[in-house]
């Protein structure tokens, strides 16, 4: 029952949009659309090759695709789905076709610089990320439900027009995500900390593994690795193109938080140099105490903070 009346609360968010465009139709993008066709909404796609956008209609990602620009006409909102190089380089067609009235939000995971390009592009332009992600990618990688009580960041300034913020947290919250409001150098620097510093830590772990000299060390480390190993690393695999956009994107705050790892692994180290086991044993318990915090779930995703 509690879940009906959550579907209905969602689809009550969504009463002013008819018709929302999707500018790219990979993991975040191919999610949105099937989210909102499940709730009754109108989806159109953009997307650049036409074997993509014959996928995306096969998957049920978008009820039209298109790769003319020109079919966002008539759009109420569009999520702008894009690589990060491609949303701060945005092309003239992209920008000459998107509706004036329609209400515009990306989905990166860089809000500075997002808006640095975007404030004066569109006068409805609105930033937010949604923290949600797989280690998938491409038009197969859209599912159901993936920002279900997850954090949606919204980052607006003193000139984001307050009825297009308000539609684009309606968005979120109608997808089942945990909407939040934040200054977006605040957003940066939060997030490198818990994504984009984790992609590097992840990557230098395992360059250390695939470059230990001894093969007989390394073939059994491969042999050993479990689900521990698969959790600690897994953003480290993740798309090379990502990172390095991120750190291009976001080095300041990156920067500062390599900076604070690096002092932190050094306590660590000398700790365990000195044969300081019961100062490294009370700092373990202390991380161990820390970690709930940063992984506990909001209370009621149905109930998003303002």
């Amino acid at each position: 029952m509690r879940t009906a009346v959550m579907d209905q609360e969602r689809i009550a968010e969504l009463a002013g949009f008819s018709r929302v465009g999707v500018v790219g139709l990979g993991l975040i993008g191919g999610s949105i659309g099937l989210d909102l066709r499940a709730l009754g909404v109108s989806v159109q796609g953009l997307v650049h090759r036409d074997s993509t956008a014959e996928r995306a209609l096969q998957r049920g990602l978008v009820d039209a695709v298109s790769c003319d620009p020109a079919c966002l006409e008539g759009c109420d909102l569009v999520v702008l789905a894009l690589p990060l190089e491609a949303l701060l380089q945005p092309q003239d067609a992209l920008l000459k076709a998107l509706p004036s009235e329609a209400v515009v939000t990306d989905v990166g995971s860089v809000k500075g610089a997002v808006l640095d390009v975007w404030r004066d592009l569109h006068p409805r332009f609105v930033a937010s990320h949604p923290m949600a992600g797989t280690a998938e990618s491409g038009v197969e990688s859209g599912c159901r439900g993936l920002f279900r009580g997850r954090a949606w960041v919204g980052t607006p300034e003193a000139e984001t027009a307050p009825e297009a913020l308000k539609q684009v947290r309606a968005l979120a919250c109608s997808l089942g995500a945990h909407w939040i409001s934040a200054d977006p150098l605040i957003h940066d620097q939060a997030v490198a900390l818990i994504s984009h510093l984790p992609v590097m830590v992840s990557a230098a772990l395992l360059r250390v593994l695939g470059e230990e000299r001894d093969p007989r060390v390394r073939d059994l480390a491969r042999q050993l690795a479990s689900s521990g190993f698969a959790d600690t690393t897994r953003v480290g695999g993740g798309n090379p193109a990502l990172g390095t956009a991120m750190a291009c994107r976001n080095t300041p705050a990156l920067l500062k938080s390599l900076a604070a790892y690096r002092w932190s692994l050094e306590q660590l180290e000398e700790a365990i140099l000195n044969g300081h086991w019961a100062q490294l044993e009370q700092e373990l318990e202390k991380t161990r105490a820390l970690r709930p915090g940063f992984l506990e779930p909001p209370s009621d995703p149905a109930m998003p903070q303002a």
